[in-house]
């Protein structure tokens, strides 16, 4: 008898404990609209998410963007939709 993989992923558990302030690293190309369009998107994952918290750092050339955003993280579901 083999153990199914899938029930092993379902039963680890988080080692983060809910809920808790977490922060996102996304990088993009920077381009008009970029950090824009990550704050619709997290906002639509974490509706408590403040945008005017969000840290932005761009590359020495000024090619990408570095975004921060911090939500208030409630689930590890929450986390894999966003």
């Amino acid at each position: 008898m083999s153990a199914d993989p899938n029930s092993a992923l379902q039963l680890q558990t988080s080692l983060i404990e809910y809920p808790c302030d977490y922060p996102i690293k996304i990088m993009g190309q920077s381009r008009p609209g970029f950090a824009q369009e990550i704050v619709e998107i997290v906002s639509r994952h974490a509706p408590d998410f403040n945008p005017a918290a969000v840290e932005m750092r761009a590359s020495k050339a000024h090619k990408y963007l570095s975004l921060t955003c911090t939500i208030h993280a409630q689930s590890k579901a929450q986390l894999d939709a966003l």
